[in-house]
């Protein structure tokens, strides 16, 4: 997971308010950029494009690494705003 994300999970383990604020983004007509814009806020900066292009990054790794016989990744392991907010429900 990205750096910037670990920290802001890390901080919200013991800070159920900002936990409660992080879980309120997902219902921002961009949730994204919501979530992005408040762990910036909080002091871990990260940004929409820098959460896709992780994504898209981890996504190409695990196909290339099994020598052309991973052709179609599995769905939703590649999303790492899904793997953030899955990770928050079990701190």
């Amino acid at each position: 997971m990205n750096d910037s994300l670990s920290e802001l999970l890390k901080k919200a383990k013991n800070n159920s308010e900002l936990k409660s604020r992080i879980y309120a983004t997902r219902n921002d007509k961009n949730p994204v950029d919501a979530l992005c814009n408040l762990a910036t806020s909080e002091g871990f900066e990260i940004t929409s494009a820098e959460l896709i292009y992780e994504s898209e990054k981890a996504c190409a790794e695990m196909l290339r690494s099994v020598n052309g016989g991973g052709v179609e990744a599995p769905d939703g392991w590649d999303d790492l705003y899904e793997m953030f907010f899955a990770a928050l429900a079990v701190i």
